[in-house]
């Protein structure tokens, strides 16, 4: 049975109370179910796959590996050559970061269910030690695995597009990020649902403020990176 992050009303009257505009979004939008992944290796691995790619390219290769395997384990992982993991649409190189992970996780170099433990900052710190994972995936995990009240990452390209959306900026820097961050804290993750929700059009009459430039009429390479 599916899990979804767990807010409710305390969440939604302190954001509403402290963000006119997203108050809005919320009465507009109505309660979002967003799919949290509890195992955290599973989790781990679901992150890694994601990044870089688009929300649908990552939910069909998720899908395949969930109905391959059933459960997403390290053992499971190994068990595949590389060559083997790499068709369900998954690069070399986060195979390479995956198989890492599952290797240290099975000789116990990694003990992953100590990251439960842990304050969000040391988290970030201690999967950051790993092959392939940066601040953002580290965030995502945090969110999606350890359910995690209040996480909101600068490196998300959707949490910056439904920033520019809402509130009508040209360009989020790191201190206006910051601003909206404090402002949210310290339900900075029901915040940020809501933000993905804005950023992939879920209300209508939004549009993004992005600065254009002169590679505008080009997808940019990494414009599926961070978008969940």
């Amino acid at each position: 049975m599916e899990q979804y992050f767990p807010y409710g009303d305390k969440e939604i009257a302190y954001l509403k109370g402290k963000d006119k505009r997203l108050a809005e979004v919320i009465d507009k939008v109505g309660m979002v179910k967003r799919r949290v992944i509890p195992d955290l290796f599973a989790a781990l691995v679901h992150s890694i796959v994601g990044q870089q790619i688009s929300t649908k390219a990552h939910e069909t290769i998720w899908r395949k590996m969930v109905d391959a395997f059933g459960e997403v384990t390290p053992e499971k992982l190994l068990d595949l050559s590389p060559e083997a993991l790499q068709a369900f649409g998954i690069t070399f190189k986060k195979v390479d970061y995956i198989r890492a992970a599952a290797r240290k996780i099975v000789s116990g170099e990694f003990n992953i269910c100590t990251l439960r433990t842990m304050s969000d900052a040391e988290v970030c710190a201690k999967l950051s030690e790993q092959d392939g994972i940066g601040v953002w995936t580290a965030k995502m995990l945090m969110l999606h695995s350890l359910q995690r009240p209040d996480i909101l990452s600068f490196g998300d390209l959707a949490v910056q597009r439904g920033l520019r959306m809402l509130y009508h900026h040209r360009k989020i820097t790191r201190a206006l990020f910051e601003k909206y961050r404090r402002r949210y804290s310290p339900y900075g993750s029901v915040a940020c649902i809501y933000l993905w929700a804005v950023s992939s059009g879920a209300v209508t009459g939004l549009k993004d403020y992005a600065l254009k430039d002169k590679n505008d009429g080009r997808k940019r390479k990494n414009e599926g990176d961070s978008r969940p």
